[in-house]
């Protein structure tokens, strides 16, 4: 029970300071760690997130951070490709998600380092 609580606290405390957390310390945490599968990996990741993402949202707004115009577009955005990601999970093996996943967050990282 300490090391779940330990692996969400740290994932709230990046969710808060970089709002990342989910996949990016959870999944890896939970396959690694608690030796969960690849898809109840992110699919608890993602149950996991809510109460970050209120909890952070509620701080952003309260420092008048948020630019709702990009918000709720992004967010209309987001509730339809969720849909789709939650269903393309059953239907995409183990190996091709770890490989997107893992090529995710090299691009990404790559983009940050060089700008």
């Amino acid at each position: 029970m300490l090391k779940k609580i330990i692996i969400g606290f740290f994932a709230g405390l990046i969710s808060g300071l970089f709002a990342t957390g989910g996949g990016l310390i959870l999944v890896p945490a939970f396959v690694y760690l608690l030796k969960e599968s690849e898809r109840s990996s992110r699919a608890t990741s993602i149950f996991c997130i809510l109460p970050f993402v209120i909890i952070s949202g509620i701080e952003y707004y309260n420092n008048n951070f948020i630019d709702w115009n990009v918000g709720i577009k992004c967010a209309i955005g987001g509730i339809i490709g969720g849909i789709l990601g939650a269903k393309l999970l059953k239907k995409i093996p183990n190996a091709i998600l770890k490989l997107t996943f893992t090529s995710f967050l090299i691009y990404v990282s790559i983009k940050m380092i060089v700008g």
